[in-house]
């Protein structure tokens, strides 16, 4: 887990989890957003390919990303495997390549701090649901952000909040 809060979220997860602490660049004074924590993090993996959830996707199962994951060996050029929605890419719900790092640093060195912008520059594929038509999109509640205490509200009794 990549984070500027490593206490806020080490007593909540297993032991076993990874925390990568998300360092300020030399010359902020402020964590600078998810793409730079992504990069941060992307820097430690020994793998072809990394999985980016954001921490708010309460209705995403391991079932559902393991079919996703199936996906990974079809897409030839692809940095990325992510969901999409109507309006966007979800940046922070898919897969990606870790070769992808020096395009990344790159943008971030040019003062780049948007996913959606690094990512129009980037072959990305989207997931798809399965192999028909009816499976091919994603039910848009997996991708709901359950970010205030209304959207909390919103899931008692339907999940196991830990």
């Amino acid at each position: 887990m990549v984070t500027p809060r490593v206490e806020q979220y080490r007593e909540i997860l297993p032991n076993h989890c990874h925390f990568i602490h998300e360092k300020l660049l030399s010359h902020e004074t402020k964590p600078q957003g998810p793409l730079i924590g992504f990069a941060q993090g992307l820097a430690e993996v020994k793998t072809d390919w990394v999985l980016l959830l954001a921490c708010d996707l309460p209705y995403l199962s391991a079932e559902v990303l393991q079919r996703w994951s199936q996906q990974l060996p079809n897409l030839g050029e692809a940095v990325a495997l992510l969901a999409k929605t109507e309006k966007d890419w979800e940046p922070l719900c898919g897969f990606y390549r870790t070769s992808c790092l020096a395009s990344l640093r790159a943008e971030i060195g040019r003062g780049e701090r948007s996913f959606q912008r690094w990512l129009s520059q980037e072959v990305v594929q989207p997931i798809t649901g399965g192999n028909s038509p009816a499976e091919r999109r994603i039910d848009a509640r997996m991708l709901f952000n359950c970010n205030t205490p209304t959207d909390l509200a919103t899931l008692k009794g339907e999940l196991r909040l830990y």
